[in-house]
């Protein structure tokens, strides 16, 4: 992906268009239509990716005292498919959709969060934002949403540590018996994504599990290497 400015950034009621890449709507499904160059090798990445929802939420929650950051899944529960012609790659499987927008960076905001998304065999699917915000009280959002979309809340479980990240990030997770770490996917100075073993409304998961350290991204560091993996574009 590339940062772009204004000029390169257009939007209707079914289209969201960054550069040569886009975002719309087509029937039932989301495609997103890519069309970069990944950094720092400068390979091409050309590919659709379609995401089929499987019940709309409209689910909204804060995850500050303020409201000035938001959070709601579109689609809770989703099937996806993948298929790119650079790198030649295919498949399928399960996928989520939400939304994060802020009123301002969320370096401002947060000290960290943990983040976990897991399918139930109910077809429903749970969700746990665990939030230490910059100024006031811990937040943890729990939710299990059914197939059609409706959210219900439910008492988070205890936190449990998982093994730090290669850079050396904490990370934690709630559940309701010890975790098991199956495979740390993406492992920045900042930000961890993984797929582990958990416990969540009496039913063993899969997760996906992701964690910020939003102390760290505001690290000047940190900002000066960012440009190395995302690109900028005036």
């Amino acid at each position: 992906m590339t940062e772009r400015g204004a000029r390169h950034v257009a939007r209707t009621g079914s289209e969201f268009v960054v550069g040569p890449s886009r975002v719309h709507w087509a029937g039932d499904a989301l495609h997103v239509d890519i069309d970069e160059r990944a950094s720092p090798l400068p390979r091409r990445v050309r590919g659709r990716v379609s995401v089929f929802p499987q019940g709309l939420s409209d689910f909204v929650a804060a995850l500050d005292a303020r409201g000035a950051h938001r959070w709601g899944p579109i689609a809770p529960r989703a099937r996806i498919e993948v298929a790119f012609d650079e790198p030649a790659l295919a498949w399928q499987g399960h996928a989520y959709l939400d939304s994060n927008e802020g009123d301002e960076p969320v370096t401002e905001a947060f000290v960290d969060w943990d983040w976990l998304r897991a399918p139930c065999a109910d077809g429903g699917t749970v969700v746990v934002y665990d939030v230490r915000p910059r100024h006031g009280p811990e937040r943890v959002i729990a939710r299990r949403f059914a197939p059609d979309g409706r959210a219900y809340a439910f008492a988070p479980p205890p936190r449990q540590d998982l093994p730090a990240t290669g850079w050396r990030i904490r990370r934690q997770v709630r559940s309701e018996a010890p975790p098991a770490l199956a495979r740390t996917l993406e492992d920045t100075p900042f930000y961890a994504r993984s797929l582990l073993q958990a416990r969540l409304l009496g039913e063993p998961v899969q997760a996906v599990h992701e964690t910020l350290d939003a102390v760290r991204l505001a690290r000047p560091l940190v900002q000066a290497m960012l440009p190395l993996r995302m690109p900028r574009r005036a």
